[in-house]
């Protein structure tokens, strides 16, 4: 998961404080990602370092408010809308997009899942066809696999697995979310969490 991508798009909501975004960030990925406070704030800082993060003030108590900026703004949706990742992070983001795109108050999380599937549909086909290929070669070589192409053939089923089981997922989320509209999204949490108070000291 990307801490920066996920934090702008929780910043696109609205302007929010530091222990605030840790907080959404990890309700509304449903605590798949724990990230300490101090990860949030040291990315907040770069952020606002590289001008897609500014600060429009601070809360009425004084905590230091962080708000995105147009280029923020344009490189949340940018990555909350694609398809593509990182090798061997490819689950982690379709689920923590979907996720995220769902908890948005006013977000088009059916595109979203559309486009995932025919992105996991092209590589369910791509996966199958490499499988072919090499099973095609192991037969005219007598059924002996190539160096290397027993991996390649173990690589193929793997793909084909994930890939029947993202498209899967996408089915059941977009029945979810079709059979409930509106009840997904919703705007930040305002309330602000509750500051430890001494022990009483006895007399």
């Amino acid at each position: 998961m990307s801490v920066r991508s996920c934090l702008l798009v929780i910043l696109s909501i609205g302007p929010a404080y530091g222990f605030q975004l840790h907080a959404e960030l990890s309700s509304r990925t449903a605590g798949r990602r724990n990230v300490n406070a101090g990860q949030v704030y040291g990315t907040l800082e770069r952020l606002v370092k590289q001008g897609v993060v500014e600060s429009p003030g601070t809360t009425d108590d004084g905590l230091p408010l962080y708000r995105a900026t147009a280029t923020g703004l344009g490189e949340a949706s940018a990555w909350l809308t694609a398809t593509e990742s990182a090798v061997g992070e490819e689950w982690n983001d379709l689920v923590d997009r979907v996720l995220l795109a769902s908890s948005l108050p006013d977000s088009d999380v059916l595109g979203i899942i559309a486009r995932y599937r025919k992105h996991w549909q092209a590589d369910l086909t791509a996966s199958g066809s490499a499988a072919e290929h090499d099973a095609a070669l192991a037969a005219v070589h007598g059924g002996k696999l190539r160096p290397g192409s027993g991996q390649d053939l173990l690589c193929s089923a793997a793909r084909q697995a994930l890939a029947t089981a993202a498209l899967a997922w996408l089915d059941s989320s977009e029945r979810a979310l079709v059979a409930a509209p509106g009840e997904f999204g919703h705007g930040l949490n305002l309330q602000k969490p509750r500051r430890g108070r001494r022990p009483a000291v006895a007399a």
